[in-house]
């Protein structure tokens, strides 16, 4: 489930020498292609699937799309991070909308 940036909604983290999404990809693979001043994914068949190019967007612009064998295209995965939690928009290929929260380990610390 390779990471999808959406032209329309990258901005290249406005001009930052290295965009986040960059920054978290423990495989070395996000970048920006700087002729277009937009993220990209150099290799998709490398990625490890950790999503975290698309946790780390502030602009919500690095969609992972889900395989064919889990949901027909559109299907999609879409993460919104919050201080103490993801919450997971999953949209279906018939649109159907389902939202998890799932606590982050940040959460977790804090109520110990």
């Amino acid at each position: 489930m390779p990471p999808m940036v959406i032209p329309d909604k990258c901005d290249g983290c406005q001009g930052e020498g290295e965009p986040l999404c960059e920054q978290v990809c423990p495989g070395d693979l996000m970048m920006l292609d700087r002729s277009v001043n937009k993220a990209v994914c150099r290799n998709v068949g490398d990625c490890w699937d950790c999503m975290s190019c698309t946790k780390a967007c502030p602009r919500q612009a690095i969609q992972t799309r889900l395989q064919y064998q889990v949901a027909f295209f559109p299907g999609k995965l879409i993460p919104l991070v919050g201080t103490h939690s993801v919450t997971w928009t999953l949209i279906d290929c018939r649109g159907n909308v389902e939202r998890f929260v799932m606590k982050t380990l940040a959460g977790d610390e804090e109520e110990e």
